[in-house]
């Protein structure tokens, strides 16, 4: 690694902590269950904000503590809210996913702060004390705090308090410790020294960032650090300030006086993770002061795929949310124009005349326009009269945090390796939406869950027995519970009938009656399974099942195979008081298999279970986010789905391939010349041709295809319903023959009739004399 000066390493890494920001609360995990530095607090409000990591939220956000497993390789919804929206013109915004996995992680039975000082920690451990919380090491916190700080960084007018660790930053200039965080790598991403924390993925406004970011990750690329053993690291932490590059490493000599004889430090390469590089496209909009709800009023999710490599019973999920105005050029403003402490204005030197439509940096500062602590402005030139605005620079740039609780990664059991598995859970917490804000109230997540016939679904949930105790909510007060049932069919049809309003339907969600369990069952499973969602094991012997009062917090049905199709609503009997939200989801099983992923500019790629058809997205293709689809259909699913809206395909011969449908139709803007590719298996290779059709199947047209090793390969623009059929060459013959038939049969006729009728073969060439002089004349 070249060495890399602080300004430099300021230029060339991102900073995550360039926002502007009104109010505390801002980013809330759900699922899984985010802490918010919760545990199990009864009151509303989180005991100790410093517990474990900075989140710089609402004290009452965070659900209790409750812990769930996934198995490897299934499909976990991560789901959240923002208060200060995404993908809009009011900021720049930006979502860091990363998880960590570590025997020591935990999450502690006291909401106390976990030592600095090891003498205060059971056996001299801290690393080992199941009494606190603890995320990062004690090592990670040691060496934070003897880094030098990156001086390279804008800091604005903010006091460092003398102080030139990593551990004091803008936002956080006094260095207030929260666990054992490092509060220069939690407001910068990618950080440049060694992280513990592993990305998922990076959603941001800016793409163009994206490959910086999955270059640099600690995914693939090594750190450095300069370091000490950690014995003689704790000698002189609060003492010395070690060098944070190579250079100024290799030259340092710690001073005898301090360990008895003089050492040097040795300049140490960390290797990276050794997992792939993160996801990056673009963020999802969210609506601005509104807990960040999506479009549709949903909340935004990341579907994150674990890895089939990763088993760890301690990991836990961190997500960084990220806000920048466009008052300054947050990506190439560094310490060059930090507050100057000799000058009489302690404001920073950022020119803020340009974007304020004045005609220079001296004239915005006689009328209050820099960028400092609380300006008074005169908004009115020639008036007398300023304007006090509530800016704080520490958190002018912001980046805020939740962390969940902790879960674990299993192995499958072993008919289930090859298998899709479904992760269905339970979010918020018990109260309505006044008493329980900023968290949630109950919810399934996923909400709207579709799988397809023969995957798995492993449905499970915790809660907790500390709720506040005046919390609305059904059952003994303070408590969670849990349970599925079917929902009574719905009341009107969907699509049609006087009771339709426009866009939607009644009747369906809005039923409160449970169906008759003689009648079905919920997604083909068993009625002993069925029985268990209902009353999920009440922990006692003939215990109180009405409201699940002696059911426990924590339910699992180990993945249950889905084995009937259809659309499955659902609902808990327990949490339906006209009080809370309607406690209600739905399950869609398709008869086909089918894929599903978010690809944006950055391009991508998908596939269908087994790899029998895929797309291939190039970076540059996709102009915007693009919610893909493919769904597979038998040949009897299409001719059927073609009969529903009477249409028909009388193109080819007989077919070559199944049906593979895509969605959205309008993936490439019209008029575009870019295209991607997609791949499906055919039957055969001989005389296939490969036809497409949009969604209503209203008009069936060739595409250009590479065909071979039982595989086609499309230049694609659009979505809609793909297929194979052969063209048969035999085929080919036998029309060129029955037409050279037809001709000779005219022909044959024709001389038979004209030497019948020798008069009308005379009148006919005089005809055609008559008709050559006139082509002869001219004009």
């Amino acid at each position: 690694m070249r060495n890399i000066r602080p300004k430099e390493l300021s230029v060339i890494c991102v900073l995550l902590n360039l926002f502007i920001v009104f109010i505390a609360g801002d980013v809330y995990l759900h699922n899984p269950r985010g802490s918010n530095n919760r545990l199990d607090e009864k009151g509303r409000a989180r005991t100790n904000p410093n517990n474990n990591f900075d989140s710089q939220n609402n004290d009452r956000g965070g659900y209790n503590v409750g812990s769930l497993f996934y198995y490897k390789g299934s499909t976990l919804s991560i789901e959240w809210t923002n208060q200060h929206s995404c993908q809009t013109e009011n900021n720049h915004c930006e979502m860091i996913l990363q998880y960590m996995c570590d025997d020591s992680i935990r999450d502690g039975v006291t909401t106390q702060t976990i030592p600095s000082n090891r003498a205060q920690c059971a056996n001299y451990d801290c690393n080992k004390d199941r009494r606190f919380r603890m995320h990062e090491n004690y090592e990670h916190y040691l060496e934070c705090g003897l880094r030098e700080r990156n001086k390279g960084l804008f800091t604005a007018d903010q006091n460092m308090n003398k102080r030139n660790s990593a551990r004091n930053t803008r936002q956080n200039p006094g260095g207030t410790r929260r666990g054992y965080e490092c509060p220069e790598e939690r407001d910068h991403y990618p950080y440049w020294h060694p992280s513990p924390w592993m990305d998922i993925a990076v959603l941001t406004n800016d793409v163009s960032r994206c490959r910086y970011y999955k270059q640099e990750s600690q995914n693939v690329k090594s750190r450095w650090a300069c370091r000490f053993p950690v014995k003689i690291m704790e000698k002189i932490k609060n003492k010395v300030i070690l060098p944070n590059n190579k250079e100024a490493c290799e030259k340092y000599v710690l001073p005898e006086k301090l360990t008895g004889e003089s050492m040097k430090p040795e300049w140490v390469q960390i290797p990276p993770h050794g997992i792939p590089a993160p996801d990056c496209r673009e963020t999802e909009y969210t609506r601005d002061n509104h807990l960040g709800n999506g479009i549709g009023g949903h909340p935004v999710t990341y579907n994150w795929t674990l890895p089939s490599d990763l088993e760890h019973e301690n990991c836990v999920i961190r997500i960084r949310y990220n806000i920048s105005t466009s008052d300054y050029d947050v990506w190439n403003t560094d310490s060059s124009v930090n507050a100057d402490p000799k000058r009489l204005n302690k404001g920073s030197k950022i020119d803020l005349s340009q974007k304020m439509g004045l005609e220079s940096q001296e004239k915005a500062t006689e009328r209050g326009y820099i960028f400092e602590n609380n300006p008074e402005v005169k908004v009115f030139d020639g008036l007398d009269f300023d304007l006090r605005l509530a800016v704080n620079t520490a958190q002018y740039g912001r980046t805020f945090q939740d962390r969940s609780h902790t879960f674990a990664v299993r192995q499958r059991p072993s008919d289930l390796e090859d298998k899709v598995i479904h992760n269905l859970n339970v979010r918020g917490k018990r109260g309505n939406i006044v008493q329980v804000y900023p968290a949630v109230e109950y919810d399934f997540v996923p909400n709207n869950l579709e799988i397809a016939k023969g995957d798995y679904i492993h449905i499970q949930w915790t809660g907790s027995n500390t709720n506040p105790g005046n919390n609305d909510g059904q059952g003994l007060a303070g408590t969670d519970r849990n349970n599925i049932v079917l929902l009574a069919k719905q009341k009107y049809a969907e699509g049609s009938g006087s009771h339709m309003y426009v866009g939607g339907k009644y009747g369906h969600y809005g039923v409160n009656f449970p169906m008759n369990a003689g009648n079905s069952t919920f997604l083909g499973l068993s009625k002993d399974d069925a029985l268990t969602l209902a009353y999920i094991d009440p922990g006692q012997f003939r215990g109180e099942v009405s409201e699940l009062d002696d059911a426990g917090t924590y339910f699992n049905l180990p993945p249950r195979k889905v084995t009937q199709s259809g659309t499955y609503h659902y609902m808990s009997t327990r949490n339906n008081n006209f009080s809370n939200r309607d406690q209600k989801g739905r399950v869609v099983v398709s008869e086909s298999p089918y894929a599903l992923k978010a690809v944006g500019s950055m391009g991508g790629h998908m596939a269908l279970q087994g790899g029998e058809a895929q797309v291939f997205v190039e970076e540059g293709v996709f102009e915007s986010l693009k919610k893909m689809r493919i769904e597979k259909w038998s040949t009897e699913e299409g001719e059927r789905r073609m009969r529903a809206v009477n249409r028909g395909m009388h193109e080819g011969d007989e077919y070559a391939s199944d049906f593979y449908y895509i969605t959205p139709d309008d993936l490439i803007p019209k008029g575009s010349e870019k295209k991607f590719v997609f791949e499906m298996k055919v039957y055969d290779d001989d005389d296939v041709t490969i036809y497409h059709a949009s969604s209503d199947f209203s008009v069936w047209t060739t595409m250009d295809a590479d065909i071979s090793d039982g595989k086609a390969r499309i230049s694609a623009r659009e979505g809609g319903v793909y297929v194979a059929r052969t063209s048969s060459s035999i085929a080919l013959v036998v029309g060129i023959v029955v037409a050279v038939v037809v001709v000779l049969v005219i022909v044959g006729g024709t001389i038979f009739y004209f030497r019948r009728n020798p008069t009308k073969w005379q009148a006919v060439r005089t005809t055609c004399r008559n008709a050559e002089r006139s082509m002869q004349n001219k004009v």
